[in-house]
């Protein structure tokens, strides 16, 4: 008895039925690498903006406030902090500027950061660097800033005569720095710093997210 082999329709609807299986399971795994590049890409947006938000508390932490020497300022646009290198000790002190610029057309949360200084000349050329920087920087400037996240609209407030304040207001309990250059001792530091930051849609978080800061010394927590 001769074998009896399969057909040319029998060979078109197996390999059509194998095409079909083997598409279906690339879409499938396409699929799962998406997924997996989306949680993977949230999970990166969140820890950079944790990261983000622990370096904003420790340039707080490690403010410096020195005589004639201006420590914080918030101008509207920027806000300035003197602090401590943490390169290594002695390796004088940093100034240090958080502003919001377009980049492309979105809006990014930035920080810049001057090389460490150590004469009263070097400070003053870095504090008014960091104004300028926040205003129009030059490419020179540009060196010292690190994108740190996406961000629509951010806010800044002190807490000073037991209540949350405008910095720029009139009816602040306490005038802040507004000087760029070094004037006066700062004895109006605020009790604490809290950031509004209005976070845009599509990221990993998004809307509204707050963060109080509280000088050290105070004790306790206000909010």
């Amino acid at each position: 008895m001769r074998a009896r082999g399969f057909t040319l329709i029998e060979l078109l609807v197996a390999i059509g039925v194998m095409a079909l299986m083997a598409g279906l399971s690339w879409r499938g795994l396409d699929g799962m690498a998406r997924t997996q590049s989306q949680l993977q890409r949230r999970s990166d947006q969140v820890m950079t903006l944790q990261a983000a938000l622990g370096q904003w508390s420790a340039d707080l932490d490690g403010m410096v406030q020195l005589p004639m020497t201006p420590a914080l300022d918030w101008d509207g646009r920027a806000l300035r902090v003197l602090r401590r290198s943490t390169a290594s000790p002695g390796a004088g002190l940093i100034v240090v500027a958080w502003s919001r610029r377009s980049v492309d057309g979105a809006g990014q949360w930035l920080r810049w950061q001057s090389p460490p200084v150590v004469t009263r000349g070097e400070l003053q050329n870095a504090w008014s660097s960091a104004a300028q920087w926040a205003q129009n920087p030059s490419d020179a400037d540009k060196r010292y800033e690190v994108a740190v996240a996406a961000l629509d609209e951010w806010k800044v407030f002190y807490y000073r005569g037991d209540a949350w304040t405008n910095p720029l207001s009139s009816d602040s309990a306490a005038p802040p720095v507004a000087s760029a250059k070094p004037t006066g001792v700062d004895v109006n530091l605020p009790d604490g710093i809290r950031l509004v930051l209005s976070l845009p849609p599509g990221e990993a978080i998004g809307g509204t997210l707050t963060r109080d800061w509280v000088r050290l010394g105070l004790g306790g927590g206000k909010s």
